[in-house]
């Protein structure tokens, strides 16, 4: 049985070893400079502009959500509130995603120093 375990564990060493070698010859290329990458701060405003549109549509189905939530209340008034309050939150999660980018550029104009 001890005999098999070396065994393995050469073949093991052996392949890990001749593995290390394969990727290391490989160049990986950055896979940033692919989308037009490169730097931090256009990094940053590609995230903000990506969360931002989620956040929007996100917020778009939350505004149906808050219909259904105020068409189904039948008058009662903590199902019409929670419908009030999805809305309300609605609106501001669009304001928001809307405004990220310019957000996120108010934010990189203080930081980075100008020319």
């Amino acid at each position: 049985m001890k005999i098999n375990k070396k065994i393995a564990s050469v073949i093991i060493f052996s392949g890990l070893f001749l593995l290390a070698n394969f990727t290391l010859a490989q160049q990986i290329p950055n896979p940033l400079e692919a989308g037009g990458v490169t730097d931090f701060s256009t990094l940053l405003a590609k995230i903000a502009a990506g969360a931002g549109l989620i956040v929007t549509y996100l917020s778009t189905v939350m505004i149906i959500v808050a219909a259904i939530f105020y068409l189904t209340s039948a008058g009662n008034p903590e199902r019409i509130n929670t419908a009030k309050k999805a809305l309300i939150y609605a609106i501001v999660g669009i304001a928001i995603g809307i405004s990220a980018q310019v957000i996120v550029n108010i934010i990189l104009g203080i930081i980075k120093p100008t020319p």
